[in-house]
This record gives C-alpha cells, structure tokens and sequence, in this order.
C-alpha cells in the first residue's frame, strides 16, 4: 500500500489543535516528511433544508473567511523551521475527509477532547478524536492539549498488548518508534480477572502470568527485528483503561490497536481503545485494523516514517 511522504494534521483554532500541529510538526521533521494542515468546515445542517441559498452561500463565504484566516495564521507559525508545510480547505464532514485522507497519507494527527472554542463551525475535538483512529487507514496520533511540545523527543514508548494480531501490528509499530526515537519501550499486558470468566480464580498464579510473559516475548521477538531496544513487559491484574492511563503519565507515546479479537480473552484492547484515547496524558497513536494482511506497519508500510 503506497503512501505518500506526509504528515497531516487537523487544525481548527482551537488549543488542542495547536498542541496537535506542534506535536505534528516534531513528527513530520524527524520523518523529512511534508506536513499538511487541514481544516474542515461545514455549513450548519438546517442549510440543506432551506430555499434561502442567497443566505446559505453568503454564510459559507464567512465560513470560508475565516477559516482561511485561521489556518494562515497558523501555517505561518510552522513556516521556516526546516519543514515543507502545506495546507488544504475542505468543506465536509471532519472525520469523513480525514479517514479519506488516511489512505493516501502517512500519519494523521489530531488534537484531544476538550470545551469547544467557539471559534468555527464543527471543529475536530471530540467526535473526530475517536472516530478517526476508528476508520482511518494510517496510524492516528491523538495529542492531548495537556501534552503540548512536552511528550517530545520520545523517550518513552508504551504499548498495549493482548495477544491479537491487532495487537501484534501495534508492538511491532512500538517497537520502530522506540528504536528510530532511541527511547525505551513498556509493553504492557493487563489481565482484567472481571472479564475472564472461563479462569478459575485459584488458577491465576504466577505460572498463569509468567505464560502470558513468554507469549509477549515470543511476539516481540517476531517484530523486533534483531532491534537493540531497552524493553521491560508488564504483565498486570487490572482495568487496561486505568492500567494504561498510569502508564501514560511516565510516558511521551501510547501505542495501541483498534481491535483485540482473537487474542488471549479478556485482557485488552477491543472496545476500551477509545476509552485509553480520552484517558491518555501523553499522545496516543492508534495502529489501524484495515491493514492489509500482508502489510507492514513500519517504513515499507509508510514510506513517510523511516
């Protein structure tokens, strides 16, 4: 699957993505990469069911305007450090352009929840942070605005793992970003005792762990390439939301996958990705589940990413 050389990031005006373009900026400079600004408006829905089109059309032009004024302003901002800097207009719905986007691009990037600044029209916060990392067919970075330039460079990667194939894309994308940032890399493997029901709860010794261990070093020994990483697998009891959110305080990068079926039942990933990703202190990317069998998640699979 080609990709072109290019690091997109959403912008709306708003402070988380201002954090987002900084943290986008970072990423696309250590990539050599292009960074594309984007913003996405949209007229109001009632303009579809309105036979006032002088109004409507007058309305999109201050869309428009502003928009344009925005993201100006904030391409200027980027401009000048080193870095090809672009930027596109698009009227749309944010979360569908960017997930169309995703298949011709190398990262999407896009800031946090967070209030809504008034600023335009449909800004990409809180559905776009989640439904994008859902559809999109490239990994997603989440910014959070509490991170800001702060989780830069990446010393410390951590990766949620359950065994999945989703999960493994995940690992193997932790393990490159670890070794092209020069960090440590956490794998972290939560066993939610709630959810597994088929384990007699005397069972969950520690040979129950210990084997669990040894299937997440059988795997990063598959993805790691011979890579000289410093590594450390946790294997803990616990809610992976609440597991994972702790980790990412002491962390600069979460890495995780869309989906965990398939892998060791009831520990992580599966529908409590999206809860990690409104949790998360530090930036979270989401490894896609529409790769490819076949695809890689490192630089063969992303040319923007070596």
């Amino acid at each position: 699957m080609a990709h072109d050389n290019v690091v997109v990031v959403g912008v709306d005006g708003s402070e988380p993505s201002i954090s987002a373009l900084k943290w986008a900026l970072e990423q696309a400079r250590k990539r050599d990469a292009e960074l594309r600004l984007v913003c996405v408006y949209e007229l109001p829905s009632y303009a579809a069911h309105t036979i006032a089109t002088g109004r409507i059309a007058e309305e999109g032009q201050h869309l428009y305007a502003a928009a344009e004024k925005m993201i100006t302003s904030m391409v200027k901002s980027v401009e000048g450090q080193g870095v090809k800097v672009s930027w596109e207009l698009v009227d749309g719905d944010p979360s569908e352009v960017l997930v169309e986007m995703s298949k011709k691009v190398a990262l999407i990037v896009v800031g946090g929840t967070s209030s809504r600044s008034g600023r335009i029209a449909d800004r990409l916060l809180r559905t776009v942070s989640t439904a994008v990392p859902s559809y999109a067919c490239c990994p997603t970075v989440v910014v959070p605005h509490v991170a800001e330039g702060g989780s830069l460079p990446i010393k410390h990667v951590v990766v949620g793992v359950d065994g999945s194939e989703h999960a493994k894309k995940a690992l193997q994308r932790a393990v490159w970003e670890a070794d092209r940032w020069g960090g440590k890399l956490s794998i972290v493997c939560s066993v939610n005792v709630d959810a597994v029901s088929w384990v007699p709860q005397f069972s969950l010794d520690d040979d129950f762990y210990e084997e669990i261990a040894a299937n997440v070093e059988e795997q990063l020994a598959e993805v790691d390439e011979g890579r000289d990483i410093d590594v450390e697998v946790h294997v803990m009891q616990g809610n992976p939301v609440v597991l994972l959110s702790e980790f990412s305080k002491e962390a600069d990068l979460l890495v995780l996958g869309t989906r965990g079926r398939g892998g060791f039942k009831g520990l992580l990933l599966g529908s409590t990705s999206q809860a990690i990703l409104e949790h998360s202190a530090c930036p979270t990317m989401v490894v896609p589940r529409r790769v490819r069998e076949g695809d890689d998640v490192g630089p063969a699979y992303s040319p923007a990413v070596v």
